[in-house]
């Protein structure tokens, strides 16, 4: 698992790479954690457009970053997500909560 983020205009995006299965999971939030509190962003973007694969550890991770960002009064947004995450993500009603969306290219 890769983990790569910009910061801009109070905008964290947090792009992930590969595969976040219970083995890639831990490390992967703490990133992810440290990345927020580093920034106090007003929006986090999770990038999942190079993410193959996920199981229920990543939906662990996203409602612990959804939570983060509510504690700061921010939004979680998760964009470019491939169809093996959306169902996962989906599965679990996390659109009920955090909004899904298309991200252009820029």
């Amino acid at each position: 698992m890769n983990i790569r983020s910009t910061f801009e205009d109070g905008r964290l995006t947090i792009y992930l790479e590969g595969e976040l299965d219970h083995h890639a999971a831990r490390d992967a939030t703490r990133q992810l954690e440290e990345r927020i509190d580093a920034t106090c962003p007003r929006e986090t973007v999770l990038d999942l457009r190079k993410l193959t694969f996920m199981d229920s550890s990543g939906i662990a991770l996203v409602v612990k970053a959804y939570r983060r960002m509510d504690q700061l009064g921010g939004k979680l947004t998760i964009v470019n997500i491939g169809p093996q995450p959306r169902r996962v993500l989906r599965a679990a009603g996390i659109e009920r909560f955090v909004r899904f969306a298309i991200q252009k290219e820029g």
